[in-house]
C-alpha cells in the first residue's frame, strides 16, 4: 500500500482549543470563531466579507455572535 505524505505548511490551521471547550458558547459561535481564526490577517473582516464566504446571512452572524443567556 503506497504511503501518502503531505507537506503541512499550507493549508492548516491551528488554534487553542480553548474556545472550543467553552460551554457558555454556541455550536454556532464555536463554529464562527473557529473559521475567522482560520482567515488570512489581511482579509475582510466585516459581515458583508463572511456572506460571500458562507450561505448565512448578516442577521444569522449577528445571532451567531451573540452570547447566549
Amino acid at each position: 500500500m503506497p504511503v501518502f505524505r503531505v507537506e503541512r505548511n499550507k493549508g492548516y490551521t491551528v488554534m487553542s482549543n480553548y474556545h472550543l471547550r467553552d460551554k457558555s458558547l454556541s455550536l454556532k459561535a464555536k463554529g464562527l470563531l473557529s473559521q475567522i481564526l482560520s482567515l488570512p490577517e489581511d482579509w475582510d473582516y466585516t459581515l458583508s466579507g463572511l456572506c460571500c464566504i458562507n450561505r448565512e446571512s448578516k442577521d444569522d452572524y449577528s445571532n451567531a455572535w451573540e452570547p447566549s443567556i
